[in-house]
């Protein structure tokens, strides 16, 4: 299974309630931080809601 680095490159202020719960489920609380994931359909899921704040990048 492939994975993901996820970091937050917008700020959450103006971000609605959910995506602002979809960043915390992601481990995301801070402008620039850094998380590895699996990619499976419910971090794909969360990713697609919040793609306008993050960037992902695929580890090999």
């Amino acid at each position: 299974m492939a994975r993901l680095k996820i970091t937050q490159t917008k700020s959450r202020i103006g971000a609605t309630a959910q995506q602002k719960k979809n960043l915390d489920a992601l481990g995301l609380r801070k402008m620039n931080a850094t998380v590895e994931h699996d990619a499976s359909a419910i971090i794909l899921g969360m990713v697609t809601k919040v793609k306008h704040l993050v960037k992902v990048e695929e580890v090999k």
